[in-house]
């Protein structure tokens, strides 16, 4: 009989549930010959491979539980090596633990067996274990080419070096190999990935070089390395440069002609001082019947960016246009998003609008969205309406036909955020960093950005337009594109109701019904008291991410039941269909119908797709720039505020918005418990606190740009924390024991591990 039969026959008849591999030995006889037992590790290591048997979490063996639900889902991968399935829209999310992942990198379609089910009343989420890659996700990838070090160089056989890419959640080194391109030590390459990580070569990719970008040390390739290293594309292909070139640089009057005419409205664009592609304009006037008129115009890119059109297929790949430090990554070529799309002062533009009639309370009462022509009759910046607002005098002069417009829109948004205050709107509050940069790309000061009336008056007023436009349509019962914010998973809320008891701050309702009513009362409650923002940190990572759908799910942050993107065409695609089909669908046929509810459900995913890319290479670019920006302050020491707590340490944030990591392994000769419930560690010896919002002294020890990892060492000061120490035996301590846990067939592997280099097209030893 075959020893991989009898290892399966034993475990299909042994009372146990699993058994140990030394322990399965001695039942098999195989335990006192060396050789006897090595064969019998590599047939376990083979079964584990076939999905024969399974290697539990304490490294015993077993066979595969049938009942197991497998499920398919994308894999989301996070950089410590955990990640999570997403299943479906409506379905929760499995986690997946460091080791159950199969190697699956992010974005790849997998097959997840269930190992323990979601509990809601626990707040437990649905646990699994990768046991099949269905497709991958990443087949290129672009990172700096280095050389091999002496030892590795001798064994690299067929190898010319590696490449390590800036994608965090690709926390794999490549290694090349000589049958592309040679690039020099420093180059900037594309890679066509060959081979993926496996058993054999848990750490590495392996592949080709195609391209060879540029230099390390060029000015501007570090977030050009971001971005492509994400395959978010910067040039645009010729055939949509050509598309855009064909484009008219000025209006004919007589394409004028069926549009509603709003060039005799005091009409104005109002957006930050450098921005270029001014895509919104607004105008506002008081009825007689003491209601007030908002017009809301938006370019009209659809009258240019026909459906099919090598313009419309780039716009669809790119989904958003991309914003990081220095530069923007536009969703359309300059040509138009600079030039005749862009609502420039007192020149004639195409627009879509959507005019409401808004009364007292907010609401709006009646509206006309149609395809217009206007023009502006300022181009105002942010900084010149907070003026304005604050009573500037010099400023009301130099634009005082625009005053008294000023004056009504600052009284309009004061109804509206009430009207949005109660129905319940959840209003975080939120830091985000402005960061300067020189003319080499080096960030020289990181700010707060700052909002005044301004920015929070036209935002008001895009939220009322999207409100509108979205309403229209779901009334009309009509294929659209929605932006949808679902209700929080059950067993986040459930996690943070227990983590705001510990604060002593009681929420409404249970996690199932909780309202937006609800947490918008807690926020309030919680404004200005010592733990704001940390709880309103914890409630926002408590929601569940915005996105495109073809059903009107509503939108819980901003209690609207309604609700799209219609106001950014030039920037973001959905808005780009939205008024495509305030075009098609103004007189539908059966057939524009068919065709819409057909398309709409891929563009939402794909949209949807893009942006998340768009949100993680902005936070690649800021984490880089950050951490370039403190290189020049290591050894300096900061009053800082602990912003969360994990099981290997706690994170610190400065004033500036500016993050980074206190590892457990520099708080000393303690032994630091982690409280799950309440986020803390604590010193079993010095009784030490740490928690989430507790001021501490810390000291900058490193800060990698490569990484974009910032590292402090935590500094002894009156600002510590220490509660009464708790006596405890010492096996009750959690995560003491650091001994290797792993089955013994993988440390026998682990030990015998080599260099190698390819032949026959996959990484082999080199013997």
């Amino acid at each position: 009989m075959k020893l991989s039969k009898k290892v399966t026959d034993f475990l299909a008849n042994m009372p146990s549930k699993s058994i140990s591999p030394k322990m399965l030995a001695t039942n098999l006889g195989l335990a006192d010959n060396a050789s006897d037992y090595k064969h019998l590790l590599k047939t376990i290591a083979q079964l584990e491979e076939n999905k024969a048997i399974e290697v539990t979490a304490a490294g015993n063996l077993a066979l595969p539980q049938p009942e197991a639900e497998v499920l398919e889902g994308t894999f989301s991968a996070n950089p410590r090596g955990f990640g999570f399935v997403r299943i479906g829209e409506n379905e929760p999310d499995v986690f997946v633990k460091r080791g159950n992942t199969k190697f699956a990198m992010n974005e790849d379609t997998v097959e997840v067996k269930i190992t323990s089910p979601a509990n809601a009343l626990k707040g437990n989420e649905a646990e699994g274990k990768v046991v099949a890659i269905k497709s991958r996700a990443v087949t290129s990838l672009v990172g700096e080419f280095y050389a091999f070090d002496p030892e590795e160089k001798k064994n690299s056989g067929s190898l010319l070096g590696y490449v390590i890419n800036k994608n965090k959640k690709i926390p794999f080194r490549t290694n090349i190999s000589k049958k592309g391109l040679h690039p020099e030590v420093g180059d900037i390459v594309r890679v066509d990935v060959t081979h993926y990580p496996d058993r054999d070569f848990p750490e590495v990719l392996q592949g080709i070089v195609t391209e060879i970008i540029g230099k390390a040390t060029d000015t501007g390739i570090d977030v050009l390395e971001v971005l492509e290293s994400l395959g978010i594309p910067s040039p645009f292909p010729e055939d949509v440069i050509a598309e855009a070139n064909a484009v008219p640089d000025e209006i004919d009057e007589k394409d004028i002609i069926g549009r509603v005419d709003y060039r005799n409205e005091i009409t104005f664009t109002i957006d930050g001082a450098d921005a270029k592609d001014l895509d919104d304009a607004v105008h506002i006037k008081a009825l007689d019947n003491g209601n007030i008129e908002l017009g809301v115009h938006i370019a009209d890119v659809s009258y240019y960016v026909t459906e099919g059109s090598a313009l419309d297929r780039e716009a669809l790949n790119r989904g958003t246009s991309t914003y990081v430090t220095d530069r923007v990554v536009p969703m359309l070529p300059e040509r138009l998003s600079n030039g005749i799309c862009s609502l420039n002062p007192r020149v004639n533009r195409f627009t879509q609008s959507c005019v409401m009639e808004i009364n007292s309370d907010g609401h709006v009462v009646n509206y006309q969205i149609s395809q217009s022509v206007i023009k502006t009759t300022e181009r105002m910046t942010y900084s010149d309406v907070n003026e304005m607002l604050a009573g500037n005098q010099e400023f009301l002069d130099k634009f005082a036909v625009i005053a008294e417009s000023v004056e009504q829109m600052a009284k309009l948004h004061e109804i509206l955020l009430a009207m949005r205050a109660r129905r319940g709107s959840i209003d975080f509050e939120t830091q985000e960093a402005k960061i300067i940069v020189d003319k080499l790309g080096k960030p020289i000061e990181i700010q707060v950005r700052k909002r005044g009336t301004a920015e929070m008056m036209i935002e008001s007023f895009m939220l009322i337009a999207n409100e509108t436009v979205a309403r229209s349509f779901a009334i009309r019962e009509l294929p659209f594109i929605y932006r949808v914010h679902e209700h929080p998973k059950a067993d986040k809320l459930t996690r943070f109701i227990d983590f705001a008891s510990v604060f002593g701050i009681p929420l409404k309702g249970t996690p199932e019904k909780m309202q937006s009513k609800d947490l918008q009362d807690f926020m309030l409650k919680i404004k200005g008291q010592p733990g704001e923002m940390v709880l309103s940190t914890m409630l926002l990572r408590s929601m569940q991410q915005a996105r495109y759908d073809e059903d009107n799910l509503g939108h819980f942050g901003l209690a609207a039941e309604y609700y799209t993107h219609f106001t950014s065409p030039i920037r973001r695609y959905p808005d780009l269909l939205v008024h495509r089909l305030i075009r098609a669908e103004s007189h539908p046929t059966t057939e524009v119908i068919e065709h819409f509810e057909e398309i709409i459900p891929e563009v939402a995913k794909l949209t949807s797709s893009r942006e998340r890319r768009a949100i993680d290479a902005e936070r690649a670019v800021e984490a880089m720039k950050k951490a370039e920006y403190m290189e020049s302050y290591v050894g300096t020491e900061y009053d800082v505020t602990i912003s969360s707590v994990t099981r290997f340490g706690f994170f610190v944030s400065l004033p500036n918005t500016i993050e980074g990591l206190v590892h457990m392994s520099t708080l000393g000769d303690d032994f630091y418990n982690f409280n799950e419930r309440d986020l803390t560690l604590k010193g079993e010896r010095t009784g030490k606190v740490f928690r989430m919002g507790q001021p501490v002294k810390v000291k900058l020890v490193k800060a990698d740009k490569i990484t974009g990892d910032i590292d402090f060492e935590h500094v002894d000061s009156d600002l510590d924390v220490v509660e009464a120490v708790e006596k405890r035996s010492r096996d009750s301590r959690g995560g003491r024991d650091s001994r290797d846990k792993r089955p013994d067939w993988k440390k026998n592997k682990d030990k015998d591990k080599k260099p190698f280099h390819k032949k026959g097209g996959k990484p082999t030893r080199k013997k």
